[in-house]
């Protein structure tokens, strides 16, 4: 019982222990009562109080013999349970769940079991090291996919470049193809080790005062190419707001929101970046006129490999990766990043960060 003091323990096995020990004594007088009185014979007082004395002990220590057999029996069903999980568990099994019932077969009795804590982080380290496990056959799975798919196009472009019929214009086409899918791999292998960098914390943080507002109009900046080659109508309102956060690592994040907003964003449509302070937050929004994201992705668009539309993001050159490396940015600086969108409506991403970082 958790919470209890220790006396309290000691007193309640002691009286356990008396109760058992009068019950065993009661059952020893009513016995020889029955057999005095069945045989016609009434013994001296002090005899007949030092055979109920040895009858009472003799009872109890028989209920004793029997009952921690029994309770023995159990530990030692318990004991191999669980020494049994633990060795698959070390094997690679993480499918292990201890049954929670111990001494009754209902479980009432589990509960108050001292050991029922460890059982418990057992089960519950399995389940977080099998949730660990499929995470990780998925992210190889995704990665396997994604190195195979340009490889695949690669091989077949240098292949068919061994043609000698093959008219210049053809020959200057596949050689493209294969630049672009060799650049699609550069950048998939940049953002792996980027997120294996962030997730080990091994990556350099170092928070310095700047003005946020600057770093985001230099980032739109950059990337006017892109969206003006889309005839995108760019809006940007940004209040001058100071901050202390890592600027390189924000960087990445402005420019894979603004980079996902051009990519979607079709042909003369527009963006709108809004940056405020609000109290202790400085709060940003990118927002676009794309072809928006439908419910059932919304809770796993922060997944790494994740893509609501993998046709579309595949031909727009994507990986699934940016917004998994936002997010791990955001969540760096003890800020937060959401998305809000619906299909044909277009998408907005929030990031709110705090204007401070704390030590």
């Amino acid at each position: 019982m958790k919470g209890v003091p220790l006396f309290v323990h000691i007193a309640i096995k002691v009286s356990l222990f008396f109760a058992a020990l009068l019950l065993s004594w009661t059952a020893a007088f009513y016995l020889t009562a029955a057999i005095y009185s069945r045989v016609g014979w009434e013994p001296h007082g002090l005899f007949a109080l030092i055979v109920n004395a040895m009858l009472g002990f003799l009872i109890f220590g028989f209920g004793a013999a029997i009952l921690g057999r029994f309770i023995r029996s159990k530990e030692h069903v318990f004991w191999t349970e669980l020494i049994e999980a633990i060795r698959r568990i070390s094997r690679g099994d993480f499918h292990v769940n201890i049954e929670q019932s111990f001494g009754e077969p209902n479980g009432r009795q589990r509960k108050k079991h001292p050991l029922h804590q460890l059982v418990d982080s057992i089960n519950d380290m399995a389940a977080n090291l099998k949730a660990m496990e499929e995470l990780r056959q998925e992210f190889i799975s995704n990665v396997s996919h994604e190195i195979g798919t340009p490889l695949t196009s690669i091989r077949g472009f240098a292949r068919a470049l061994k043609d000698d019929r093959l008219d210049p214009e053809q020959r200057q086409r596949y050689l493209t193809v294969i630049e672009e899918e060799c650049a699609r791999l550069s950048k998939l292998s940049d953002n792996l080790l980027k997120l294996a960098v962030l997730d080990s914390d091994r990556h350099p943080f170092h928070p310095a005062p700047y003005r946020l507002d600057k770093q985001l109009t230099a980032v739109i900046l950059a990337c006017e190419p892109q969206w003006e080659a889309k005839n995108i109508d760019m809006d940007v309102y940004a209040e001058a707001v100071d901050i202390v956060a890592d600027e390189m690592l924000m960087s990445q994040v402005w420019v894979n929101l603004v980079h996902n907003a051009v990519k979607f964003t079709p042909e003369g449509g527009k963006i709108s970046v809004f940056l405020a302070r609000k109290g202790d937050r400085a709060v940003v929004r990118v927002a676009d006129t794309g072809p928006g994201i439908a419910d059932a992705d919304l809770p796993r668009i922060f997944e790494r490999f994740y893509k609501a539309d993998k046709s579309r993001t595949r031909s727009a050159g994507g990986s699934g990766l940016g917004l998994s490396i936002a997010k791990k940015i955001a969540d760096m600086h003890r800020g937060s990043i959401s998305v809000r969108s619906r299909p044909g409506e277009g998408t907005e991403f929030t990031v709110a960060l705090p204007l401070r970082q704390g030590k």
